[in-house]
């Protein structure tokens, strides 16, 4: 009796459970009815201050981004600045087509690939796994000076983090002081063009690696510590752990994030690069951020860098849309659905 009863209360559950549920939503229940939902000026007003709320970021969103999506008419514009956005001659395609045929411009799209796919190699893992070291510790004071100490680079510019690395590796830096004093060649480091692509992954990896942890430490830290405890016991080793309990719980993350990482794969760093250009010169720092920059704002060529801008986006957009489709093609929830 006493099991035919929890049966009967467990099925009562599973009935009600999707009426709060709809209610909690904006649905209204009416009696011998299905569920009405409200009428939009009620939940307006239901929501009215988390909807004031957004309003600053929306209009920011709104005025500086897809407002601004408007000047990417100049790309087919032979655009003069003293003669305005619209009275500027219309030439159509020219500018894309100046752009394939552009040699410099495809020899920064390279670098930028290489770049971008180096730190999708080597940086993109190192926050899962300093975030996987720190939810390892025991002590939470440890933990928070490590952290703080992770987190610290993020705050700290592009000019300064550049001026510490050639501080360092530079001619007169730190690690060719100890080498002449040892009586060793010095090593040209920041003004190696060869070494230029490795350096700028070592960069980002000690600027923001901490930052990164932030997220996946808030993923880590919804797993039920019973989970490990019971895979343990069951002979689990610390691989066998991680892949059958850290890693699917940190999945969507890491998915979404890659998703993310894909749709801006070709901006790797504007003022870093643009810092370092001079040392190394533009065939090794060249990317299309900087190409952009030195042809519009420092040439004054502006419709033919508007192009070379749009067809980043573009491709940008279109790398996201196709993760996004093989993350549900896969059984991930993505992005958008």
């Amino acid at each position: 009796m006493a099991i035919a009863n929890r049966g009967a209360t467990d099925r009562s559950h599973a009935v009600v459970a999707p009426f709060e549920e709809q209610e909690r939503e904006g649905w209204a229940a009416e009696p011998g009815g299905p569920p009405r939902r409200d009428s939009r000026w009620k939940r307006f007003r239901k929501d009215r201050v988390l909807l004031l709320l957004m309003l600053p970021g929306l209009a920011y969103f709104l005025l500086f981004h897809y407002g601004a999506m408007a000047g990417n008419v100049i790309a087919f514009k032979d655009y003069v600045p003293f003669d305005g956005l619209w009275a500027s001659q219309w030439i159509g395609p020219e500018n894309f087509q100046r752009m394939v045929e552009d040699t410099d411009f495809w020899a920064a799209v390279v670098n930028t690939l290489w770049i971008a796919l180096l730190q999708l190699a080597f940086y993109f893992p190192v926050p899962l796994a300093l975030a996987m070291l720190l939810h390892s510790l025991t002590r939470d004071s440890v933990r928070r000076f490590v952290q703080s100490v992770a987190y610290l680079p993020h705050f700290l510019s592009w000019v300064i983090v550049v001026a510490l690395f050639q501080q360092l590796l530079g001619d007169t830096g730190l690690l060719n002081s100890a080498l002449g004093d040892a009586g060793l060649h010095s090593v040209d480091i920041i003004g190696n063009p060869d070494a230029f692509k490795p350096l700028v992954v070592a960069q980002v990896i000690w600027k923001d690696a901490g930052w990164g942890t932030i997220i996946f430490l808030a993923a880590l830290a919804q797993v039920d510590e019973q989970q490990y405890e019971a895979a343990a016991i069951d002979g689990a080793g610390p691989w066998r752990r991680f892949w059958h309990v850290t890693l699917p719980a940190v999945r969507p993350i890491v998915v979404l994030l890659l998703i993310m990482r894909l749709g801006d794969v070709l901006s790797v760093g504007f003022e870093q690069m643009l810092l370092q250009r001079p040392a190394v010169g533009p065939e090794a720092a060249e990317i299309i951020d900087t190409f952009v920059y030195y042809k519009g704002i420092i040439g004054g060529d502006f419709g033919f860098a508007a192009a070379a801008g749009l067809f980043k986006g573009l491709v940008g957009a279109a790398l996201v849309y196709t993760a996004n489709k093989i993350a549900h093609r896969l059984g991930e929830q993505g992005v958008y659905r």
